[in-house]
């Protein structure tokens, strides 16, 4: 079956309706499993690749930048470069004070990140997180001379609460300035309400593309982790998966099971459909560290659930 892919807002850009989180990247994944991971993803159909600077910083013996040089090595090696969406980002702390998005920094930032991907261009450039120090007139006028040079095709927000983006927006209009074209929130089926609430209106106002993150909560809604002891199963399980083992969150896993059998499907693979179906989204974020875990992925593109399995979800994971 085909993957079709879709508008991403009007950012002119074509992409896959999931997007490979290359977080995983010199991180959970070593080079030759990168390697092939990002092999398999193409293979697959799929053409959406998203990175950061900083990713994987976090790690043993890692500096920032791992994801974007294996990433880049990908890109050289396979020739493949016209064939990908590479969006990646800027403004997280990469220590010795660089962070943030002033226009100095992003023009810094950017080159390196260029040099590291081993391309002349960056298909979709996030701002990573807001900087309430730098005015969005500079960041946004530093962004929009990207644009102008080449730099960048398109630029996007991530983790902007709804006030800041739809001052951004604003301000990009007022000024002739390039404006944010993506956003990228947290969104999943258990974290709804910022979204679905605050920043889907402006999504549809504006025809923002959406590219969501921790699209299965971190790995919560693949249904592996269950109990308490369940989180000590992976690198960030300890770290991030347990708020999710609470009442409300093992009702969807029930859900989720109960929608799974009915389509001889896997919660995760239900989990992304469900996604994928939400009014406003595009190209949600998927990682996986090792081939093995991208068949459950490359399914989820492939299901259309039905208005019953969609309202059941919705219901068990309602968050008011």
């Amino acid at each position: 079956m085909t993957i079709h892919y879709r508008e991403l807002g009007r950012s002119g850009l074509q992409v896959s309706p999931l997007s490979f989180g290359g977080n995983v990247l010199g991180w959970t994944a070593d080079e030759a499993h990168s390697l092939a991971l990002l092999d398999a993803w193409v293979a697959e159909g799929f053409n959406f690749i998203d990175t950061a600077d900083v990713y994987s910083r976090w790690a043993d013996g890692n500096s920032g930048g791992e994801s974007e040089t294996l990433l880049g090595r990908w890109l050289q090696q396979s020739g493949k470069r016209e064939q990908v969406v590479i969006a990646t980002k800027v403004g997280m702390s990469m220590g010795e004070g660089r962070k943030g998005l002033r226009p100095e920094y992003i023009r810094e930032a950017v080159d390196a990140s260029l040099q590291r991907l081993q391309t002349d261009y960056i298909d979709l450039y996030y701002a990573h997180l807001d900087d309430a120090e730098t005015p969005l007139e500079d960041t946004l006028g530093a962004f929009d001379a990207l644009v102008k040079a080449g730099k960048v095709r398109a630029i996007g927000a991530s983790n902007y609460s709804a006030a800041r983006l739809q001052e951004a927006l604003r301000i990009s209009t007022d000024n002739g300035l390039a404006r944010y074209e993506v956003l990228q929130p947290l969104y999943n089926l258990y974290d709804r309400a910022e979204f679905e609430q605050e920043l889907l209106p402006v999504v549809q106002q504006h025809q923002l593309g959406v590219s969501s993150y921790y699209a299965l909560a971190a790995g919560f809604l693949t249904g592996k982790y269950r109990k308490p002891e369940d989180v000590g199963q992976s690198t960030r399980g300890a770290s991030v998966v347990e708020k999710y083992l609470n009442p409300r969150g093992l009702l969807i896993l029930d859900k989720l099971d109960i929608v799974a059998e009915r389509y001889a499907s896997t919660p995760a693979t239900v989990a992304l459909a469900w996604l994928m179906a939400q009014p406003g989204v595009t190209s949600p974020i998927v990682s996986a560290s090792r081939t093995a875990q991208l068949p459950d992925l490359v399914a989820a593109a492939r299901l259309e659930l039905d208005a019953d399995a969609l309202e059941e979800l919705r219901l068990a994971s309602c968050y008011t």
